[in-house]
């Protein structure tokens, strides 16, 4: 079984639970932080001490308080934490349930497992931990139904993201237009934008653009 774990996590209750199941499977060093820029932290200067962890359990998202912090979401940690420790092996503990971003975690981020907070998540994360020691790949609590080969939503990219989220905003083609000539994302042309956004909407046989937002914040895209 691993031997040195590091749990991301700001919730007291749900990491003294997660340790309680580390204890049980007998892992001898475990560490908890409350905040992602501690959890990085960590993970560095275990590799400058030379005695890395060999698992990292995080949630997605933490409540703000009055700490400023660099690092704002699990995903944002993770993809951290993989430029310097990709080996390192990643168990997402939460409660999104939304198929495309769980997905992303694992063809994006390389996540070695995905559990979902619910009524029987301990030991599906007990179970979650077990298969990733023996070096099972894409594993997912029972809860979650879907196939990692369905191939909906695979087309969608980051800029098809960012058009949808202005939209959401109230933006219009001239004002999507100037957003990302300002970030110099490209192509930035009304025209190429407009393409995008009625491509998409085939693409979700959405009605109109305020139907395509519908089924886009459905899908959890934005």
């Amino acid at each position: 079984m691993f031997k040195k774990v590091l749990i991301a996590e700001d919730i007291d209750s749900i990491s003294a639970t997660i340790i309680k199941v580390l204890e049980e499977l007998e892992i001898p060093v475990i560490h908890h932080v409350k905040y992602y820029d501690d959890g990085l932290l960590k993970i560095r200067k275990s590799l400058l001490d030379n005695e890395p962890y060999d698992l990292l359990i995080t949630d997605l998202s933490f409540k703000m308080d009055h700490r400023n912090t660099n690092i704002l979401n699990g995903e944002e940690l993770i993809n951290s934490v993989n430029k310097i420790h990709p080996q390192l092996k990643k168990i997402v503990f939460s409660s999104e349930d939304k198929s495309y971003r769980i997905k992303k975690l694992f063809n994006e981020s390389k996540i070695t497992a995905y559990v979902s907070k619910g009524r029987n998540s301990i030991e599906e994360l007990k179970i979650a931990m077990q298969k990733a020691y023996k070096n099972e790949e894409k594993i997912l609590s029972s809860d979650l139904s879907f196939s990692f080969n369905d191939k909906s939503l695979i087309e969608i990219e980051s800029y098809d993201i960012s058009i949808l989220t202005l939209m959401a905003r109230g933006y219009i083609l001239g004002n999507i237009s100037n957003e990302f000539k300002a970030k110099s994302i490209t192509p930035n042309g009304t025209s190429s934008i407009e393409k995008r956004i009625n491509k998409l909407k085939i693409y979700f046989k959405a009605n109109n653009n305020v139907h395509l937002i519908a089924i886009a914040k459905d899908f959890g895209l934005i």
